[in-house]
This record gives C-alpha cells, sequence and structure tokens, in this order.
C-alpha cells in the first residue's frame, strides 16, 4: 500500500546451544603429556596446552618463531589474521631444545611425511587430520574418558589461568580473542580455591573430611574486587558490566 513500509515476513530466529567448552584437571593433563611414546607428540601436546594455541597455529610454527632467549614464541597470523607472543614455560622449552636437536626440522617445527600428502601437506606441514590423531591416541592411552579435541587443550590453558589468579584481560590477548565476551565464558568454568561452587547440602549435612573446603564468605567477592580495582579490566569495560 503507498505511504507504508513495505514489511516482510519474518520467521523466529533458532536459539543456538550454549554449551560449555571441555577442560581437563591437571592431573589428566599431567598423564596426557606422559601417554606419547613419540617426543614430538609430546612437544605438540605441550604448545597446544603451555601455549593456548589454535590448530593451525601450531602446524605453522617455524623455527624462528620460538625465542628461546626471550622465552616467548612467536605466533604469526594466527585468527583474524592477527599476531601475537606468548611465553614459554622452562619445561616446554627444554622438550622443544631435546626436539629440534633429535629431529633437525628445517622450516616447519612440526614436519609431515616428505612423499606426497601422506602425513603431512602439500608443504611438509603437519596435516590437520595427524594432529588429531596424535591427541586422540594420547588421550586413549592416558585413559581419558572426557570427549577431547585439539581445542579442548585451548580451552584448559585459558581455565588453569584463570584458577591462577590471572586477570581475564591478560587472558584475552594470549588466546588472541579480539572481543572479551569469547574469553569470559571461562568465568562459568573455572574453579577458584576459595570460591568453588558447592550444593547447599553440604552445609545443611556438613562431612568431616581432612580435605573438605570450607566456604570462606570473607573471601567470596575476591574475584570481583578484583575486577572492580584492575587498571585491565576497568580500561576493558568489565568492571562497568560487572557494577550494572
Amino acid at each position: 500500500m503507498e505511504g507504508l513500509k513495505e514489511k516482510y515476513i519474518t520467521l523466529p530466529s533458532i536459539k543456538k546451544e550454549k554449551k560449555l567448552p571441555v577442560v581437563l584437571s591437571r592431573e589428566e593433563v599431567k598423564r596426557l603429556l606422559a601417554a606419547p611414546k613419540l617426543l614430538k607428540h609430546r612437544v605438540l601436546i605441550g604448545l597446544l596446552y603451555g601455549c593456548g594455541l589454535r590448530c593451525f597455529e601450531a602446524r605453522n610454527i617455524t623455527i624462528p618463531d620460538i625465542d628461546f632467549d626471550r622465552m616467548v614464541l612467536h605466533v604469526r597470523q594466527g585468527k583474524g589474521k592477527k599476531d601475537r607472543y606468548v611465553p614459554l614455560s622452562a619445561v616446554l622449552a627444554d622438550w622443544l631444545k631435546e626436539y629440534i636437536a633429535k629431529e633437525n626440522p628445517a622450516l616447519w617445527l612440526f614436519n609431515g611425511r616428505p612423499n606426497g600428502r601422506a602425513g603431512g601437506d602439500f608443504d611438509n606441514r603437519y596435516s590437520n587430520r595427524g594432529v588429531h590423531w596424535a591427541i586422540q591416541q594420547a588421550a586413549k592411552q592416558a585413559q581419558i574418558i572426557k570427549n577431547l579435541s585439539v581445542h579442548s587443550l585451548r580451552h584448559t590453558f585459558a581455565t588453569h589461568l584463570l584458577e591462577d589468579g590471572l586477570d581475564i584481560v591478560s587472558i584475552k590477548d594470549l588466546l588472541g580473542h579480539s572481543r572479551l565476551d569469547a574469553t569470559l565464558i571461562y568465568l562459568h568454568v573455572a574453579q577458584y580455591d576459595r570460591t568453588k561452587p558447592f550444593s547447599p547440602l553440604d552445609t545443611l549435612y556438613p562431612v568431616k573430611k581432612s580435605n573438605s573446603v570450607t566456604f570462606d564468605h570473607a573471601a567470596s567477592c575476591v574475584l570481583s574486587n578484583h575486577i572492580r580495582e584492575c587498571p585491565c579490566c576497568i580500561k576493558s569495560g568489565l568492571a562497568a558490566l560487572l557494577s550494572k
């Protein structure tokens, strides 16, 4: 009709499932790192977990990207074509030095098979399928029953750092997230030592255990106070978001 804006038939949007990521415990990570028979696979798992890398970022690592003097790894052209630096642990640095001395890789840290595509890409990088296979085999040998994927190690990296007290903005930068919203999901899975979730039945029927968790009301707002006082959190707008 003339004088009226056109109205289109709109269908209701389908809500996406919101699932929390699979995260390994520290004991499970230790078992996973101890499981591989090949040093190459142990170094691969160490990089995925210890540096929070995506699968393609681990496959793209070259020897010049590893800076043993500054103890950092240069992650080149990650998601969104962005570079970033992530710290190297002393344990992982030792594994890398041993692996490089033994395997003597020319360019790519993880090479596939030199002949054709069997086990590697056209440029002889370790294939995406090969990375997934190595993780699944290590998980099987470590008797981990969780639905583990390569990306689960990245989730575990972020969750463990949050539990260790690193601020959420720094974790965002280490992961290479462009938005803080993507990092906030780890607040739902992290287990803080002083404020671990518990059932009201635990206080209704207290069980005396030597290692039982006691709820400290004075410490229950440690994370909230940190967000309100941390300059990075204030600058990012997270403090304002919390006060709403």
